[in-house]
């Protein structure tokens, strides 16, 4: 604890990076003018260690992916709880897409979806969920390659699984990307996950933002399928990509938006699982 608490010039306001659901991420530099780390201080002391705490330590000590954002090292010696991440040093997806002037390139906002979607494939094939796919936890790192991060909700969902099917749990995830059936049962599925990727999907190819309380429909989701389904493609593509003067940036956007349709779908059973997507 203390060394991290000396990386980051002692938890200073100049090196917070941002603010998550369970803490406050800070920039860290290792021994004096070393390595750029990313520290994750918990709003808890050691003797309240969460569930979620001991769950991110677990799933990222144990899996390894190259779109997952790297555990390093862990604390439950000092004042605080903290976790120690490699840093991904070029902001999150929503900030390019909702706050940067520069506009992400159509074949970047690809690259990046398949990105998400190998990981969430990996992580499905041993029953683990995340739970909070949303772009401000998906990192860039400078070659624009996508890492998930922020396993604050994530749980291994193997034992419920295989008894039910699903993970009862209190309610968790952010507003815009929730499994509406959640509301219904009370209980996540990977295919709650699945929705989550479908609405990232539509974030990418919109540049809109998942929950928007000056339009109409405030979720993106419900929003973006009413307009293809009245064939509206063209009027919620992110302008900025041109896709009216090329025809093939159009095509692949739109079939990308029937996939994050089919992510989308109010059934849970009529969505695509993500290693099919």
């Amino acid at each position: 604890f203390q060394e991290m608490e000396l990386a980051t010039n002692g938890f200073s306001e100049n090196r917070r990076l941002g603010d998550g659901g369970f803490g406050t991420v800070y920039a860290g530099t290792l021994g004096g003018g070393g390595d750029v780390v990313a520290v994750k201080l918990l709003h808890r002391s050691p003797q309240q260690a969460s569930p979620q705490f001991m769950a991110e330590i677990d799933i990222l000590s144990r899996f390894k992916h190259p779109n997952l954002v790297q555990l390093l090292g862990c604390s439950t010696d000092g004042q605080s709880l903290l976790l120690v991440y490699e840093f991904v040093g070029n902001g999150t997806l929503a900030d390019h897409l909702h706050t940067k002037k520069s506009r992400l390139p159509w074949l970047t906002r690809l690259a990046i979806a398949i990105d998400i979607a190998q990981v969430l494939a990996y992580l499905h094939s041993y029953s683990i969920l995340h739970r909070d796919v949303k772009s401000t936890n998906v990192l860039l790192d400078e070659g624009f390659h996508a890492k998930l991060g922020d396993f604050g909700l994530s749980k291994a969902a193997a034992a419920a699984a295989a008894v039910e099917g699903h993970v009862s749990i209190g309610a968790q995830g952010t507003a815009g990307y929730l499994d509406p059936e959640y509301h219904q049962c009370y209980a996540l599925t990977d295919k709650s996950d699945v929705y989550s990727f479908g609405v990232l999907l539509m974030e990418l190819i919109t540049a809109k933002p998942a929950v928007d309380f000056s339009r109409e429909r405030v979720n993106l989701a419900p929003y973006a399928v009413g307009m293809l389904q009245a064939g509206a493609f063209e009027q919620i593509i992110d302008p900025h990509l041109e896709a009216a003067r090329n025809c093939m940036v159009r095509a692949m956007a739109l079939r990308v938006a029937e996939i994050a349709f089919q992510c989308l779908a109010a059934n849970r059973e009529d969505r695509p699982r993500m290693v099919d997507v």
